[in-house]
């Protein structure tokens, strides 16, 4: 069985005791902060290997990495082949900064957009504009409804009903 079909079996696993997972993500999101703060730092290197050695780079199981990957995915360059990935398939972490930024945010990750390894990388006034597109992204606006006697908005001067309002 892949990693990831492995990762998720556990992770999201709705028979398993209410504890038992929330000690697995509280004890996941601790390594994954790590991993962040530490790839952070060289936001230009692009980090390479096997998922076995990164796992071992990063001092965390097999597991943990798996589920890592499963979630910075998303944020890179190149994505890895996550679905059929095994513990020799070589992955990297060539990570878009801007990309990776706003999907913490749209995980709702501040333990990870408001890390202090973005400092470097983005000011104080750039994080909050990616933080405001991303939120504005999400953001469904409806157009203001138009009733029969209000004007038509094609600017005739008639009421919408005497004019683009008819059947």
């Amino acid at each position: 069985m892949a990693l990831l079909q492995q990762w998720r079996d556990k992770a999201y696993n709705e028979k398993e005791n209410k504890g038992v997972l929330q000690r697995l993500w509280k004890d996941y999101f601790e390594k994954e902060k790590n991993i962040y703060a530490e790839i952070l730092k060289t936001p230009e290197e692009v980090v390479t290997g096997t998922v076995k050695e990164l796992a071992e780079k990063f001092d965390v199981d097999i597991m943990t990495m798996t589920g890592f990957l499963d979630g910075i995915n998303d944020s890179l360059k190149e994505a890895n082949p996550i679905e059929e990935m095994e513990e020799d398939t070589v992955v990297n972490l060539g990570y878009d900064t801007e990309k990776l930024y706003k999907n913490m945010v749209a995980a709702g990750a501040n333990w990870l957009y408001d890390l202090p390894e973005w400092e470097p990388i983005y000011t104080e006034e750039k994080r909050k504009e990616l933080y405001q597109e991303q939120k504005k992204s999400g953001t469904i606006v409806k157009e203001k409804k138009i009733y029969p006697n209000d004007p038509c908005p094609c600017g005739s001067g008639k009421k919408y009903k005497k004019c683009h309002g008819r059947p």
